[in-house]
């Protein structure tokens, strides 16, 4: 089973959606964060849970 690292972000009711969608794609790209959920207030503001795959180093055992 993977693990995965979360991310919470905050998006303000007064950041438009392109902008909001703008913000997340940086986290993907630059980040490697992916979306695992989104949740919409009524008052318009976002909680957006990112996350992303724990990639553990083995040991090397020669």
């Amino acid at each position: 089973m993977p693990e995965y690292e979360f991310c919470d972000v905050y998006v303000p009711r007064g950041v438009s959606r392109k902008a909001a969608t703008r913000l997340l794609t940086d986290h993907a790209e630059y980040g490697h964060w992916e979306l695992d959920r989104l949740r919409l207030y009524p008052d318009g503001s976002r909680k957006v849970r990112l996350r992303r795959r724990i990639i553990r180093q083995l040991r090397a055992t020669w």
